[in-house]
This record gives C-alpha cells, structure tokens and sequence, in this order.
C-alpha cells in the first residue's frame, strides 16, 4: 500500500513541475550590421562628386536603429589617428554611432596607439560601450574596458566581446598599455559567458587566418566578425561551430548578416552580404550635423600642429632644412607660362573648396589644399587664407626659398627641382580623395614646364 502512494506522490509531482516548466524560447529573426576600419571618415571627404563611404550614409543605410530585431556594432580601427585633433573627431565619432544605436565598439589597432589614461578619458565619455577583453593597463594588467557585455534580443542573451591581435603593433602600442594574447583571454573568458549568453558574438580585430584559429579553437563562439584584413569578405565562412564574416575600407562597405536564433548555440544564416556605401545614398542630417559642431571645435581649438616648435621638434639637432616655403607668386616671378596654366587649374582655387565646406580649419583637409602644411615653414592654421594657400608650385616640387634667392641675386640656380612623375600627385589624388588617377588624364589638366 506504502509503494502505492509513493508511485501516487512521484506522477503528482512530475505533473506539477512538468505543468509548470517553461516553454522554450521561439526563434528570433535578428540583422546585424556591422562597420570596421571607419580610420575617422564622418563624412565622405566632398573636394568632389562621386566618393563613397561616410557614417553620414551609413547611418542612412542602416536606416532607423530596430531594439529587438539588428544589433550595431563596430571591429575597430574608428579613429584616424593618435593626434589630439583626430581624438577630438572621434569623441564626435562615438556620438555618432551611438545616434545610429550601435550596442558596442570594439579596439582596433589605431585606438590602441592612445595611452592608456588617454584611453581611460575616452571610456569615462564614450556613449556607446567600449570592449576589449586583451587590451590591458601594463602596470595592473587589467582592462581598459570591459571585456564583453551582454544584450538582449528578443527571448535570447547576446555577448558581445572584443579582442584585438597583438603582432604588429608593438612599435606603435600606446605608453602604459600591454596586449595579452587573444587566445589566453577567451580561454578565461569563455567559460564565464556559458551561465551569462545563449549566443556569443566575437569582434576580432585580426586578420583571417586568425579568425579562423580562434574558431577552430573555441566551440563557444556562434558568429565571428571582423577586422583586420585587406578587403571585404566575398562569402560568409564557417570554421567549426562559427560564422565568419568581415569588412574593411575606411567606411566604404559595411557588412549585413541576417541569422535566425533557434536555440542556444543554434544560428541559422541567411543571405549575408557586403555592401558599398555609395554616392547615391543619401548623408543623414544628425550625424551630417555632428561634423559641422566637430569642425566648429577643431576651429576654436589650439592644436599641436599649430605650435612650429612642435612642428621642428622631430628634425635632426643641427640639422637646418636648405630652404623654406616662400609661396606661388615668388615661383610666378620667372614662370610666367607656368603660372598661367597653374591659373587655370583647379590647383589655383583648391582652399575655396575647404572654405565652401567649412573646412578650411581641419587638419584631415589642409594638407591637400596647401602648402608645406605640418612643417615648420609651411601653411599654418592661423594663415587663414592670406598665404601659402591653394597647391601652388611648392606643394609639388618642394621648398623653393633657396631657389629664388639664387635667381633675384644672379647666382647660377644650384638647387634646381627633380623632375616629377605620377607618383608625386598621388600624394593627394589616392583613394576617396581623388577620381581613378590616370596621369594620361591628369597631367594634360596641369601641363606645364619640360
């Protein structure tokens, strides 16, 4: 009678617990859309129609930011460059991402050129998280940042983690920071996240071969995108339990992976692809106005290039340059035929461009629309557009002082120029800043001299 009721007691109570479970979560459709080697590119650079890239048309690309159904994030490599003016445009960067609803921003290999209280100062203000699970401060060998976070879609938990390869960047590694080997921080990671995410989705700034290591090496890892490659992925890869997707190119393509979640460590893929952000995209007016308040700073701010004792601090002690910049009318003086095609050239009125755009007070533009900018004797900032303005004669062949100090005196002109070829013009015309250059098309424009 006692086995009885036993065998009564134990089906009540399979009946209780069995009524009372859980139903399993239901598949969630989610998008993720995904940036990396942005290298500073707000907006697409405008000395000229038809170039690509810029988070103005991304942000309209990616359209609306969806809470439940596209998760943002970005590989890393965002910013330009370590110089103040470049981490002041990457502050207005990160607000950018942040208005496009980006969940997290991984480290590249430029943001880890920073020092590690510059770093510090760049977590305490960035509005979109910051993760990096192997960038670590050399004295405490802690992070930086956190190394991953956790997000929510739909029914399912997402981590989210960063990691950033070391080799390669030892000479450029920011003072006080150490980078640990990435297969030594996910080897103490992972198995943390096991309780914590039903998916995890690795932002690895390496290259492909490494991605696919770290796939074939830790199980856990459901998506795998990156980083540090030399072009867009032509396919989707799969290496053991993992998707592995990656995009590069200073803004000009991004990349768009449609999964279905099914079940914990189940993903299901659809029709992933690479996408170049065009000309004829449209540039979205928030993140468009983000770069006129960036501009409005970089203009009231003094800069370090600003300072020509900064400029002169790198020369060799002792060590004078033979001759300065003295400007295109000095050139003129002589050059008569010259200057008239250098006068009809777009050459001529390059600063107006800058000045249409108001950019005339931005680093990133300066340097391709005047002369000897960044050395000690050539266009500064606080010129404005009273001299050595536009690319005049020296911007191609060099400091002329020496030059037109032989020639007004009679001296025999000992120091001539070199004869230039395509590879001098390339200086500016390379990438978005320039059409297809083809010295054939080119130099007719400018022709001039033997």
């Amino acid at each position: 009678m006692l086995s009885i009721w036993r065998a009564l007691l134990a089906a009540g109570v399979a009946g209780f617990l069995f009524g009372c479970s859980k139903p399993a979560p239901k598949p969630h459709e989610l998008t993720i859309q995904f940036t990396g080697d942005v290298d500073g590119r707000l907006v697409p650079c405008g000395c000229f129609t038809g170039q690509l890239g810029g988070l103005t048309r991304i942000a309209t690309l990616f359209g609306p930011p969806g809470e439940h159904d596209t998760l943002r994030l970005d590989i890393g490599d965002a910013i330009e460059g370590p110089a103040d003016y470049q981490r002041i445009e990457h502050h207005y960067l990160i607000r950018a991402f942040a208005e496009m609803g980006y969940s997290a921003l991984n480290i590249g290999h430029r943001e880890a050129q920073l020092s590690a209280d510059q770093l510090r100062e760049l977590r305490s203000r960035a509005a979109v998280p910051l993760v990096s699970a192997n960038l670590l401060d050399a004295t405490t060998r802690q992070p930086i940042f956190q190394p991953y976070r956790i997000v929510k879609r739909g029914p399912w938990r997402i981590a989210i983690v960063g990691v950033l390869d070391p080799r390669g960047i030892s000479e450029t590694l920011g003072p006080g920071l150490v980078v640990e080997r990435m297969e030594t921080a996910l080897g103490s990671l992972l198995p943390q996240l096991k309780s914590q995410a039903d998916f995890t989705v690795l932002l690895a700034f390496t290259d492909e071969a490494s991605m696919h290591a770290l796939a074939r090496e830790f199980y856990e890892l459901d998506v795998i995108l990156g980083g540090n490659v030399s072009q867009p992925a032509q396919q989707v890869e799969r290496e053991n339990r993992s998707i592995i997707f990656y995009v590069t190119n200073e803004s000009r393509a991004v990349g768009l992976l449609p999964l279905t979640l099914n079940a914990p460590h189940k993903v299901e893929m659809h029709g992933a692809e690479v996408q170049l952000v065009s000309d004829r995209i449209p540039e979205a007016t928030q993140i468009r106005q983000l770069a006129v308040e960036y501009r409005d700073e970089i203009r009231r701010t003094k800069l370090d290039i600003d300072d020509p004792q900064r400029l002169g601090a790198e020369l060799v002690p002792g060590v004078k340059n033979a001759a300065n910049y003295v400007g295109s009318e000095a050139c003129l003086e002589c050059h008569a035929n010259a200057g008239q095609s250098w006068h009809k050239s777009a050459h001529a009125h390059a600063f107006k461009t800058l000045q249409r755009l108001k950019a005339d007070a931005d680093p990133n533009c300066i340097t391709c629309h005047t002369v000897g900018f960044q050395t000690p004797s050539g266009y500064r900032r606080e010129f404005g557009a009273s001299k050595l303005v536009n690319v005049g004669c020296e911007s191609c062949h060099g400091p002329g002082s020496l030059h037109v100090e032989q020639r007004r005196s009679g001296a025999p002109a000992a120091d001539n120029f070199r004869t230039l070829g395509a590879g001098d013009c390339q200086k500016c015309h390379h990438g978005e800043f320039s059409r297809p250059f083809e010295w054939t098309k080119f130099w007719p424009a400018i022709e001039h001299g033997r």
